[in-house]
């Protein structure tokens, strides 16, 4: 029986895979954790503290320019997220709703930008952190408000079932809004951007490896069809990535909100 073994060609096109997510130190022989999403998560930091400064540190009568924006923003995060889950305690916890919303943005949008295309969130990282914060915050007010036991039985309680069923029910909503809750709160956000920055990529290579590094009368077609494609994912992803800013924030307050009410 003989064998035979394909040998690929370092000139041949190559998806883009798991390296996109593998980054060196940036500075040589300095601490390994300071990498590039750790950059841009400080720099995303820096960007949301300085439109918020523009924003709302001198603010008119006439809101115009950043201050205009500001605004809009926080009516949307008010009447959007905060007021449908939290009531009467929307605008307490408007400050951490709003910045919630604006440090996920914009570690979305750092996939989008020129020379440095990568979204924070896309290191899982990152989103884990917030969740974990926002879930402490969750259970902090639970037993703050109610104690532990009196937080639980409000979790657990469910209105016309019968005791027998507890057995059943109450390891399952348990589970459910102490485990499942805070998994589902990050590992959404980070699989939508961990897949998106796959997909453009994947696009973005094929354009430019058809019609740059191995432009040839067959493949033009497919280089063309790459870069249409980058254009139409690239929008996609511009609209998924505003989406799940408003889905993490919006998260947050209904976890806030079932801490303070104790409930589920």
């Amino acid at each position: 029986m003989r064998t035979t073994i394909l040998i690929t060609s370092p000139e041949q096109w190559q998806a883009p895979g798991l390296e996109l997510f593998q980054f060196a130190p940036i500075i040589p022989g300095g601490p390994e954790w300071f990498t590039k999403p750790v950059l841009l998560a400080l720099l995303s930091s820096v960007i949301v503290m300085a439109v918020c400064w523009a924003a709302f540190a001198k603010p008119k009568i006439v809101p115009r320019g950043w201050q205009s924006i500001g605004e809009y923003t926080y009516v949307f995060v008010r009447d959007q997220i905060a007021r449908p889950h939290l009531g009467k305690d929307a605008e307490r916890w408007m400050g951490l709703l709003l910045t919630i919303f604006l440090t996920v943005l914009v570690w979305n949008l750092m996939g989008l930008f020129p020379l440095i295309q990568f979204p924070v969130a896309a290191n899982i990282s990152f989103p884990a952190v917030l969740a974990v914060t926002v879930y402490a915050i969750k259970v902090y007010l639970g037993v703050r408000h109610h104690g532990v036991r009196g937080y639980l039985h409000g979790v657990v309680h469910l209105p016309g079932l019968p005791r027998w069923a507890y057995g059943i029910y109450a390891p399952l909503i348990l589970a459910e809004v102490f485990l499942s809750s805070l998994f589902t709160h990050f590992i959404r956000l980070f699989a939508n951007m961990f897949a998106g920055h796959i997909i453009v990529a994947f696009f973005s290579s094929v354009g430019f490896w058809f019609l740059f590094e191995e432009l040839s009368p067959l493949g033009v077609g497919l280089g063309v069809l790459g870069v249409l494609m980058t254009i139409l994912m690239t929008a996609l992803e511009l609209l998924i990535q505003f989406l799940q800013a408003f889905l993490f924030a919006m998260l947050a307050a209904m976890f806030i909100a079932s801490g303070l009410h104790g409930s589920h």
